[in-house]
C-alpha cells in the first residue's frame, strides 16, 4: 500500500515531464551501449564522459563530438548512434505512441497527451494519424535521400556497394534529422563543390526543419496557398529569407578567404555558401568548409543563425524561426503605434507573443550565461566561446574546432546546453513545475516607465 501511495506521488502530472524523461532515458541507455568494448575500436570501451556526451549530441540531434566519429566507433558504435539521432528525431513520445498503436492499435488519453505534447498537434484526435504521419514521411524521405547518395558514393567515388549503402543511410538520417553527425574525419568537407552529395542532403536538412505540421500542410494543400495557416505561411517566408540571407552573407564575407571559398571556382563558391552559409546553421551540423578558419565575421552571422534555428514540431533546434517572426511583429505593431499584432491578416493573442518573449529571453540567458563561464575557466576567446555555446544550445553541431580539446567541465555544460537546447526552456520548465496555477483575480494596472 505505502509502495503504491508512493508511486502515485511519483507520477508525471504533465506530458511535458514524460517527454522529459523520455529522452534522459533514451540518453542513459545509448550512453551504457556505448560504453561497451564493441561500440569502440582497440582495446577497452570508451570513458563515461565521452559516451555520455556522444549519446546525449546523438539523442538531442545536435552533431558536436568529444572524438572522431568513423575511426574511434566500430560499427556496432556507429548503427548504436543511427539508432539515437532515428529516436531523437522522431521524438520519444512519438515513437513510444508508435508502439502503442502498432500493438494494441488504442491510444489512450495519457499517451495522446503525451504525444501531442511532442508533436505539438491541436487536437487530440490528430494524434494517432500524425504519429504515424511522421514516421511515414520521415522514412520515405530519408530512404529517397539514402538512395541518392547511396548511387553517388558507389558510381562517383568507387565506394563498395555495401559501404556506399551504410553511407547513404547513415548520413541521410542524420541530415533529415538535422543531426549532422558524419562518417569522415572532416565531415563533408572533401565533397565541398560535388552538388550530387551536398544538394541532397540540404534538401533533407530544409525538409526536417520546415517541421512536420508544416509538410502535413503543403501535403494536402500545396496547391491553394491561400488556405495555408499562419504558422505555414510564416515557417516558409522565414524560412526563404534566412537561407537566402545566410547564403548571400556568408559566400559574401568568405569570397577571397584562401583557407574556405578562395580556392573554389565560382559554382564551387555559390554551393559551398549555400550549403554552409543558408542551410547548416539551421541546424545540422554539416561542415562542407573549415569552420575554425572561417572569418569571424562569419561566426557572429552563423551564431545568428543558428540561434534562431528552424521551425517548431520538426527535427531543427533554436528558438524557431516561428517565434523570432513573432517579435519580430510585435516589435513593427510597436512601432507603428499598432495596438494589436497582425500577420498575414490575422491578429495574434497576448499568450502567443508573452510564449515568444519567455523563449527569447531563457535562451538568451542559457548562452550568455554559458559563454561567460567558458570565457572564465578557459582561455579561449568570446567568438569561439559564443559560437560553440551557441551550437550546443540550439542543437546545430557546427564547430571551430574546440570541442574534443575542452576540459570536462565545460563539456558537461555543452551536454546539459544540448538537452536543455533539444526539449526547450518552456518544456524543461513545464516538466519541473508540479502542477500550473491559474490566478483568479486581476490586480490593479499600472504603467513604469519604458526606455
Amino acid at each position: 500500500m505505502v509502495a503504491g501511495l508512493g508511486w502515485r506521488r511519483l507520477r508525471f502530472r504533465h506530458p511535458a515531464q514524460v517527454v522529459v524523461a523520455g529522452f534522459a532515458a533514451a540518453i542513459a541507455v545509448g550512453t551504457a551501449l556505448l560504453t561497451l568494448p564493441i561500440a569502440r575500436e582497440g582495446p577497452g570501451g570508451a570513458s563515461v564522459m565521452e559516451a555520455l556526451f556522444t549519446a546525449t549530441s546523438a539523442v538531442c540531434v545536435t552533431g558536436l563530438v568529444v572524438v572522431d566519429t568513423p575511426s574511434y566507433w566500430t560499427g556496432f558504435g556507429e548503427g548504436v548512434i543511427l539508432a539515437l539521432i532515428q529516436v531523437g528525431g522522431f521524438g520519444i513520445m512519438t515513437f513510444a505512441s508508435l508502439l502503442v498503436v502498432l500493438v494494441s492499435r488504442r491510444l489512450g488519453l495519457r499517451a495522446r497527451l503525451t504525444a501531442a505534447a511532442e508533436t505539438k498537434t491541436l487536437g487530440l484526435g490528430e494524434v494517432r494519424s500524425v504519429v504515424a504521419g511522421v514516421v511515414k514521411f520521415s522514412l520515405v524521405l530519408e530512404a529517397v535521400t539514402a538512395t541518392m547518395l547511396t548511387l553517388r558514393f558507389a558510381l562517383g567515388y568507387d565506394e563498395p556497394w555495401p559501404r556506399a549503402v551504410w553511407l547513404g543511410v547513415f548520413h541521410a538520417v542524420s541530415a533529415f534529422n538535422n543531426a549532422g553527425f558524419a562518417l569522415y574525419t572532416d565531415s563533408l568537407m572533401d565533397f565541398v563543390a560535388d552538388p550530387w552529395i551536398c544538394l541532397p542532403i540540404a534538401f533533407a536538412v530544409v525538409a526536417g526543419g520546415l517541421g512536420f505540421p508544416v509538410l502535413f500542410e503543403l501535403r494536402r494543400r500545396l496547391r491553394r496557398p491561400r488556405a495555408w495557416s499562419l504558422h505555414t505561411k510564416i515557417v516558409l517566408w522565414a524560412t526563404g529569407i534566412f537561407l537566402a540571407g545566410g547564403t548571400v552573407l556568408i559566400t559574401a564575407i568568405e569570397w577571397s578567404n584562401p583557407a574556405t571559398l578562395g580556392p573554389l571556382d565560382t559554382p564551387g563558391k555559390l554551393l559551398a555558401g549555400f550549403f554552409q552559409g543558408g542551410v547548416m546553421p539551421r541546424t545540422a551540423g554539416f561542415n562542407s568548409l573549415d569552420i575554425g578558419r572561417m572569418d569571424p565575421a562569419s561566426w557572429l552571422v552563423m551564431d545568428v543563425l543558428m540561434f534562431v534555428g528552424g521551425a517548431s514540431a520538426g527535427t531543427a533546434g533554436g528558438i524557431k524561426i516561428t517565434t523570432f517572426a513573432v517579435l519580430f511583429f510585435v516589435i513593427y505593431a510597436e512601432v507603428r503605434g499598432e495596438g494589436a499584432v497582425n500577420i498575414f491578416n490575422r491578429r495574434l493573442t497576448g499568450d502567443v507573443q508573452r510564449q515568444a518573449l519567455t523563449v527569447v529571453l531563457l535562451s538568451v540567458a542559457a548562452v550568455v550565461g554559458s559563454t561567460v563561464v567558458f570565457m572564465v575557466f578557459t582561455d579561449i576567446n568570446l567568438g569561439r566561446s559564443l559560437f560553440e555555446v551557441t551550437s550546443a544550445f540550439a542543437t546545430v553541431g557546427l564547430s571551430t574546432g574546440i570541442t574534443a580539446d575542452l576540459p570536462v567541465p565545460e563539456q558537461i555544460l555543452l551536454t546539459a546546453l544540448m538537452f536543455i537546447g533539444r526539449l526547450g526552456p518552456i518544456t524543461v520548465a513545464s516538466a519541473l513545475a508540479l502542477r500550473p496555477r491559474a490566478r483568479l483575480y486581476d490586480l490593479p494596472e499600472e504603467r513604469p516607465v519604458i526606455g
